[in-house]
C-alpha cells in the first residue's frame, strides 16, 4: 500500500528548473515533497557527500541564487529558507536521495519524480522529431517553390507572348 498521497505530475514538473543547462530540482522543493524539513535533507546529503558528485548535485553560485530568487520568489513569506544558496539535484541526484533518506516515502517520491523526468525526456524527443520533420518539409517546400516559380514564369510567357512588330501587308505606292 502506498504511503504517498497522490502528487499530481504538474506539481513536480513545476518544481523542475533549468540551471546550468541541466534540469534540476531544488533542495527545499524536494524536502517539501518528501515531507521533511530542508535542513534534514541537507544534513543527510552532507553526511553522504561522496554519493553526490557534481553531476548529481551542485550548490548554486551567488549569481545563480540571486537570479533564481528574483525570478521564482514573489512574496516575502516565501523567502523563508532562502537565506542560503540551495542545492540543485539532477535526475541522478534525486535517485541518490532516495538511498540516503531510505524511507518508504522517499522511495515512492523518487519513483514518481523519475517517472516525470522520463515523461519530460519523451516529450522533448517527440518535439525534436516533429521539428526535424517540419524542417525537412520546409526544405522540400523551398525547392518546390523555386520549381513552381519556374513553371509560373513559363506559363506567363505562353499566355502573353512578346509583341513583335508585324510586317505591313498590301501594296506599296511608288514601288515597281
Amino acid at each position: 500500500m502506498s504511503v504517498l498521497p497522490l502528487i499530481p505530475d504538474e506539481i513536480i514538473i513545476n518544481k523542475i528548473y533549468l540551471i546550468r543547462d541541466q534540469k534540476v530540482m531544488i533542495d527545499r522543493d524536494l524536502a517539501t515533497i518528501y515531507g521533511i524539513e530542508t535542513k534534514v535533507l541537507k544534513q543527510a546529503v552532507k553526511r553522504n557527500l561522496e554519493r553526490f558528485p557534481e553531476d548529481f548535485m551542485f550548490e548554486m553560485t551567488k549569481e545563480e541564487f540571486e537570479n533564481w530568487r528574483s525570478q521564482i520568489v514573489t512574496s516575502n513569506s516565501d523567502k523563508m529558507g532562502l537565506r542560503h544558496a540551495p542545492y540543485c539535484f539532477t535526475e541522478q541526484g534525486v535517485t541518490m536521495l532516495s538511498c540516503v533518506l531510505s524511507s518508504k516515502r522517499a522511495i515512492e517520491v523518487n519513483i514518481k519524480i523519475i517517472r516525470v523526468f522520463s515523461r519530460l525526456k519523451e516529450m522533448v524527443l517527440t518535439h525534436k522529431d516533429i521539428l526535424l520533420k517540419l524542417e525537412k518539409l520546409e526544405n522540400q517546400t523551398d525547392k518546390n517553390s523555386k520549381e513552381i516559380q519556374i513553371i509560373f514564369n513559363a506559363l506567363r510567357q505562353l499566355l502573353s507572348p512578346p509583341i513583335v512588330p508585324r510586317r505591313k501587308v498590301g501594296f506599296k505606292i511608288g514601288a515597281v
